[in-house]
This record gives structure tokens, C-alpha cells and sequence, in this order.
């Protein structure tokens, strides 16, 4: 009989690892999954049996050549779309082979409609759909799943669906608000640097040229120096200013990537003025969006607090999740440690309160959301508003230090000429 290896979580909340006998993965999960536990993965273990290795290098091969091991491909809207239309389709009561079937007639992306070839292939083979979703983590996280696990055990999918699907919708939303207020600050830097680049390497050795000509390599003044020096060395070291620009650009990546890169970022634009007060609304809005969208659909609540807590970004917020959840398990209310962490207002936790005593939290929690998205959108307004002109004085200042700096010297020479 075969070995797979596995995670999971228990119905404590405690993460647990090991390996079981079993005649399918299936039945491994099935078996795993009694008494409340929840597998986060499960594995074929070194020499189990043949034909399932074979299917897993199959798969990770057929997931590979559909361009999957580069992150992740398939857009937000895309994907949104995809559970509204199955919802919708499920309501009108279709099944839901069928449905996936006409998905994947309909969906355009090459490497989307492969990921549901493979889903629709699962469920026809006699899987569930979760399961079937759960192969593909890149594309469907574990909110996703695991939501639709509920759904699936509850017997009400096509709302499960609908409800993550309006979830989806509004996420989408917010996060479009977010990056179309970027856009204008981007696009000023983008100006800037394009006007400054040109001043350096087409005017400044005009200027270069006329000063040499007219002073007899006298000492030019500082600023004007520094000007033609950064002037010289983009002409000379274009390669070099690339290489460094690169080097910047991959280096901030690469230490935003480390633990205590992401943490020192995340604490600078929590307390960053103005920027901090909206980082806090979205990371509130969409922790309260997903946990509320959970609990409605039936996932358990220290299920609901880890999945929130691993698709939050920002890790103060994460934190306060997982001391949370400890809380929680060991008995004590939600709105009771929640208070206790800054990173939630007092208004936030007065409500959590109010719904834990009227047995509503989940509405409660989406009307947090609900809230939090309104202020969203006069945070943004509001940062835009800042933004503008800061972005405009910055270029007036740059261009403006590069033409003083290189009429400097033609005063000392009119005064030569007049002398």
C-alpha cells in the first residue's frame, strides 16, 4: 500500500506533519481530514507507488510547459470573472462538470484554459472540486479553496461562489483605486527623469563646449561643475549608469524580499505620514473582508483567522493574526486579543464585539469592510491631492538647479565682456 506524506492543521489549530498508508490520495486526505483537521498538503513518499509519481512529475511538467514555474500568470480580473460566471452558471442549474466545460470552451488565456482542463479532468475522474483547485496554489490560494471546500460540505456552492466571487469583485476594486492614484506620481518621476536625462546628455555639453571656449579653463562655480561631472559621466559610463541603475532597482528587491527587509518597509509606511493612515484602511479592509467572507461560507473561525493571516502581506498585521488565533484556540473571544493589538482601531473592535454578542460577526465584519473601502477611496483622494504638487515642485526644483547652474559662468562671462 502506498505512503504519502502531509501537513496539516488540527482542529487545535496546531500545525502537524507525517506520512500515512492509504490506496489513493484521496482516501489519504479522507482519512486525514476526519475529527475537524485540515490538510494543507499531501504528497507522494519516497517509494510509494510508481504510477502516482509518475502522475506528479506529469503534472508539474505539464504545469511548467503551460508557463506556471515563473509565478503567477493569470490576472485578478480574470480569475474574478471565472467564479462569477461559475457561480452564475451553477445557479441556473447547471452541473458542475458541465460548467466547467463551458468555461474552458470560452476562456481565451492559453495557460487559463489549460489549469481548467486539468480542474474539469479531476472532478470528471470522480475528485472534488476543491481538490482539483488545490493543485493549481499559484493561481487559486488557499482562500479560494478552502472556501470552496465549505461550500462543498455545506451543500451550497454556486453561493459560496457567488459570495467569493462579490469578495473577488470588491478586492479588485480597491486595489485598482490604490494603483490608479500611483499612476500620476509615476508618471511625474517618469517626465522628470526623461527632461533631466536629455539636459545631461544633449544640452549641458553645448554649454560645456561654450564655457571651455570663452573662459580659458578658468574654475567654473561648484554647482555648475557638479552638473557637467554627472554630465560627463552618463555620456562616458552609460553602461556603468545602467548597471548601477539595475543594481539599485534588483538590490531593493532583493532586501525587500528578506524578513527583515519586508518588516523595517512595512513599518515605515504604517508610520509614514498620510501614506501610513491608508495602508492601515487597506490592510484592515481586506483582513475584514476575508475573514467576514469565511465565516459566512462556513470555514471554522482558527481555519478563517490562518488563511487571512497567510494571504495578508504586511507583517505587523500577520502577527497580530497569529497571536490572535493562539488566543482564540485557547479559548478567549475574538474582540478581547484584537484589542489588545494597536494595529486594529478601537472602533474595529467594538464592532467584532458587538457581532460576537449578537451571534452576527460575519455581516459585521463585511460591514467593517464596507466602511473601510469608503475610506479608502478619500484616502486616496486625499494623498493624490498631496501628491500633485510635491511631484511638480520636485521637477520645477531639478530642471530649475540645472539651468541656474549653467547660467552661473555665462553671467562671469557678459561680466567680461562688459569690463
Amino acid at each position: 500500500m502506498p505512503k504519502f506524506k502531509y501537513k496539516l492543521i488540527d482542529k487545535s489549530g496546531n500545525n502537524k506533519t507525517g506520512t500515512i498508508e492509504s490506496t489513493s490520495m484521496a482516501d489519504a486526505k479522507a482519512k486525514l481530514s476526519t475529527g475537524g483537521a485540515m490538510v494543507t498538503n499531501i504528497s507522494v513518499a519516497s517509494g510509494g507507488d510508481t504510477s502516482s509519481k509518475k502522475r506528479s512529475k506529469k503534472a508539474k511538467s505539464d504545469t511548467k510547459s503551460a508557463g506556471f514555474s515563473f509565478g503567477k500568470v493569470i490576472k485578478d480580473e480574470a480569475l474574478t470573472v471565472f467564479t462569477r460566471q461559475v457561480a452564475t452558471l451553477l445557479e441556473a442549474g447547471l452541473p458542475l462538470l458541465r460548467s466547467l466545460e463551458v468555461m474552458t470552451r470560452q476562456e481565451q488565456n492559453k495557460r487559463f484554459k489549460v489549469v481548467l482542463e486539468k480542474v474539469a479532468d479531476t472532478v470528471k475522474s470522480g475528485g472534488s472540486f476543491s481538490d482539483a483547485l488545490s493543485q493549481h496554489p499559484k493561481i487559486f490560494d488557499r482562500l479560494f479553496v478552502n472556501m470552496v471546500k465549505a461550500g462543498e460540505a455545506g451543500g451550497v456552492l454556486s453561493l459560496v461562489l457567488s459570495r467569493l466571487a462579490g469578495f473577488k469583485e470588491k478586492a479588485l476594486k480597491t486595489k485598482k483605486k490604490v494603483q490608479s492614484a500611483m499612476v500620476y506620481p509615476f508618471v511625474v518621476i517618469g517626465v522628470a527623469v526623461s527632461i533631466v536625462t536629455l539636459l545631461m546628455i544633449v544640452v549641458v555639453p553645448k554649454f560645456q563646449a561654450i564655457f571651455n571656449d570663452m573662459l580659458d579653463g578658468a574654475a567654473l562655480p561648484g554647482p555648475t561643475q557638479f552638473v557637467i561631472n554627472i554630465s560627463n559621466f552618463l555620456q562616458e559610463q552609460i553602461l556603468a549608469s545602467l548597471g548601477i541603475i539595475a543594481a539599485i532597482y534588483f538590490g531593493l528587491r532583493f532586501f525587500l524580499s528578506t524578513k527583515f527587509g519586508s518588516r523595517l518597509y512595512n513599518g515605515l509606511a504604517l508610520n509614514f505620514p498620510k501614506v501610513g493612515v491608508l495602508v492601515k484602511q487597506v490592510n484592515i479592509a481586506r483582513i475584514t473582508r476575508t475573514f467576514g467572507t469565511l465565516l459566512s461560507s462556513g470555514v471554522p473561525i482558527l481555519d478563517a483567522i490562518n488563511i487571512t493571516r497567510d494571504i495578508t502581506s504586511n507583517y505587523y498585521y500577520a502577527n497580530a493574526l497569529s497571536k490572535i488565533h493562539d488566543k482564540v484556540r485557547d479559548g478567549e473571544s475574538l474582540s478581547a486579543p484584537m484589542e489588545r493589538e494597536n494595529v486594529f482601531p478601537n472602533m474595529v473592535t467594538s464592532m467584532v464585539d458587538v457581532g460576537e454578542e449578537t451571534g452576527e460577526l460575519d455581516k459585521m465584519l463585511n460591514r467593517i469592510a464596507d466602511n473601510y473601502d469608503e475610506d479608502v477611496d478619500n484616502a486616496v483622494a486625499g494623498i493624490t491631492s498631496i501628491i500633485e504638487p510635491i511631484m511638480i515642485v520636485f521637477l520645477a526644483l531639478a530642471v530649475g538647479f540645472i539651468v541656474i547652474a549653467l547660467f552661473l559662468p555665462i553671467v562671469e562671462i557678459i561680466k567680461q565682456l562688459t569690463g
